[in-house]
């Protein structure tokens, strides 16, 4: 596949805003999205075994590289606008410091954000064709 593709949690609150705020503040619109429980991110697991099955990680496949938790998010933000591309320079950052915050983030994200239902989550025609099955 030549696009990134962000791999996400489809039933997360906190996830499906995240994505949102993706979509709002990206500067080059290459992005695509799936869900982690469907049939892109199957596919792509068979290619990528390090894609986890549990559902508390975002992951980032791109030229041929698996990103997850906060390096998935800090790779992401090369495609952000400015200010938030700033972001990227702190992948350099040790995994092991980044996730923490993030492992922590995950294990409440559900009680803070909620659940949301997939099947009601229409995307805007224009982003469309970005979400894959």
């Amino acid at each position: 596949m030549a696009a990134p593709i962000l791999l996400y949690d489809g039933t997360c609150g906190l996830c499906d805003k995240s994505v949102k705020w993706i979509l709002a503040h990206e500067r080059d619109h290459e992005l695509k999205f799936a869900a982690l429980q469907g049939e892109t991110a199957a596919e792509l697991r068979v290619r990528y075994p390090q894609i986890p099955t549990v559902l508390s990680t975002m992951v980032l496949v791109e030229d041929g590289a698996v990103r997850l938790r906060s390096k998935g998010v800090l790779y992401s933000a090369k495609h952000l606008r400015a200010p938030w591309r700033w972001l990227y320079g702190l992948r350099w950052l040790p995994a092991i410091v980044l996730d923490l915050g993030y492992r922590f983030v995950a294990s409440i994200r559900y009680r803070v954000w909620g659940t949301i239902d997939p099947a009601c989550q229409l995307p805007s025609p224009e982003t469309r064709a970005r979400f894959l099955p």
